[in-house]
């Protein structure tokens, strides 16, 4: 075995990569997250001792958040960035173990190594192999640590694009790090940790609320919104991943340029902002989601812009290689690298628009428009014709089928049920799962479009205010009582941010798939069924049966 990663929902055998990632990933790449993960917990560590001295740090907190969110799957794909990021986290704990102990005053407690260890640059290929998953040798503590840190990747993620926009909270950068310090602690137990888990899922609730306002306040609130598949005769930018700022930030360096700019994948809600609306060269959509990519990115012939992830390694025969960038914590070995924007500066988005401009137009592989925009304010400003056609028989059932896409031929299941659902079912979804179903002509009811598209998988946050808000139009005791459903599709470590977040407001009988966590053992799999009903996905039929009784 030259390398363990379980992760993401691809992994081998549901039961975890030991060669080479099914994501792409080589063996010398996951063993450098390893590292990184590790030296971050031993930071984390530090950071707790210094809040329980009244020094509190949030600069430490992002910089966690942005060397996490390296190591989600599909984001970072250049080695030497990773071992950078190695460094600078190792420096950084340095720095900060160095003033606890002056705090201390010589009466240090003994430190685990993830504290003390030291490397050179040329050690970590071979250290990183001794500190991976299977360190932790009993298999319910392994499963629990990873589901807590899976968890926090995903908050490190939403934080991130908070904090970019200015919206930090306080809470919730403390409880990264105590959470990520509470993995190297051996004398918790099973229930400290389960606990542990469901903390996870509460703070994964406030950093989605965060980024929602961060959102919003800077860009306004969604609106329905139609939005074109088509091409125009332009050259053409196609921005990918999750980031909105980077997205503002090259339509405002575009105007005028002559050149288009269209969304991918994830950034599809981008239009349903109204700050974006004023921009007449941001056209529309283009192409699916991530994993169709390899085919989007080469018909589009213009310069691609990866924000987040996700990206997925380019072929021997792709020829894109020369148009794509990437920028944030996106890096790709050989793509030129957009750099991190100065203090109170824009990022210089000029070699996109550069490489752009000597590029041919799109080729269309499309047309048509998809409708988007009902998150929670657009949403609960229709709660009175939402009850009523609740109340009248019209609308039977609402089914959340928010989360990943992903590349498994098991995921037609998704469209299959979209497809046979009863007509008064109405389909509530976020993330890039929608795109399953979120072209097919499903109509609507009394003027509600079945499937509401809240937005990004951030937004699931949206779904679940939703909930909330008409648990209380109905007067109902229990969000379980609601005539409400849940059928989620899972990749990455985000979507275990946004699953450990429903089931700590209480949400129950989740039904998710296409197969459940690999690194829920079988005993954590057991006591998260019996305590929230989590069930993994069977057929359609099967399924739908469940969610319409």
């Amino acid at each position: 075995m030259s390398m363990f990663c379980y992760q993401c929902q691809e992994t081998s055998r549901n039961l975890g990569c030991t060669m080479r990632g099914v994501c792409g990933k080589s063996e010398t790449l996951a063993n450098l997250f390893d590292l990184l993960i590790y030296g971050i917990k031993g930071l984390a560590y530090v950071s707790v001792k210094l809040q329980d001295k009244g020094r509190y740090y949030p600069e430490d907190s992002f910089f966690v958040m942005n060397a996490l969110f390296k190591t989600i799957t599909n984001v970072n794909w250049d080695e030497e960035n990773i071992r950078d990021t190695i460094e600078a986290t190792l420096t950084l704990r340095d720095t900060r173990k160095n003033e606890l102990c002056n705090l201390m005053a010589g009466k240090c407690e003994t430190c685990p190594e993830a504290v003390t260890f030291q490397l050179k640059k040329d050690e970590y290929d071979e250290f990183a192999k001794k500190v991976g998953v299977l360190r932790t040798e009993n298999e319910d503590i392994r499963s629990l640590r990873e589901t807590i840190i899976y968890g926090i990747k995903g908050i490190c993620a939403y934080g991130e694009h908070a904090a970019v926009l200015g919206y930090q909270d306080d809470d919730v950068n403390k409880f990264i790090m105590e959470g990520l310090a509470a993995t190297l602690d051996d004398s918790l137990t099973i229930d400290q940790l389960v606990n542990l888990v469901l903390k996870t899922g509460e703070n994964a609730v406030k950093v989605m609320a965060k980024l929602d306002e961060a959102n919003t306040k800077t860009y306004g609130n969604p609106e329905p919104t139609k939005v074109k598949l088509g091409v125009r005769n332009n050259p053409g930018i196609l921005v990918s991943g999750h980031d909105l700022k980077d997205l503002e930030e090259l339509l405002k360096q575009t105007e005028g340029k002559g050149v288009d700019i269209y969304t991918h994948g994830e950034m599809l809600p981008a239009h349903y902002y109204p700050a974006f609306k004023k921009y007449k060269h941001f056209i529309g959509n283009y192409g699916d989601s991530w994993w169709h990519q390899l085919e989007d990115f080469e018909s589009f012939n213009g310069a691609i812009l990866m924000t987040t992830n996700c990206l997925v390694p380019l072929r021997k025969d792709s020829s894109y290689l020369d148009r794509l960038f990437t920028t944030g914590t996106v890096n790709y070995p050989k793509a030129v690298h957009i750099p991190d924007r100065e203090k109170g500066k824009e990022k210089d988005f000029s070699p996109v628009i550069e490489r752009a401009l000597k590029c041919q137009p799109p080729k269309e592989i499309e047309n048509g428009e998809i409708i988007g925009g009902f998150a929670h304010s657009t949403v609960l400003g229709l709660a009175d014709k939402i009850v009523d056609a609740v109340k009248s028989g019209a609308i039977k059932r609402f089914v959340v089928m928010a989360g990943c896409d992903g590349r498994m031929p098991s995921r037609k299941y998704f469209t299959e049920v979209a497809e046979k659902l009863p007509e008064d079912a109405v389909i509530l979804t976020a993330g890039c799962a929608k795109y399953r179903y979120i072209k097919l002509p499903l109509g609507d009811i009394n003027g509600i479009p079945r499937v509401l598209d809240a937005g990004q998988c951030n937004d699931s946050y949206s779904l679940a205010v939703i909930a909330l808000k008409l648990k209380e139009a109905f007067g109902l005791d229990d969000v379980n009582k609601l005539p409400l459903s849940f059928d989620l599709a899972w990749y990455e470590q985000k979507a275990v941010a946004v699953l450990l977040a429903l089931l700590s407001l209480g949400f129950k009988k989740i039904i998710l798939g296409p197969t459940l966590p690999g690194f829920l053992s079988p005993n954590v799999a057991k006591v998260i069924s019996d305590t929230f009903g989590l069930q993994q996905i069977t057929d359609a039929d099967s399924d739908i049966a469940k969610m319409m009784t």
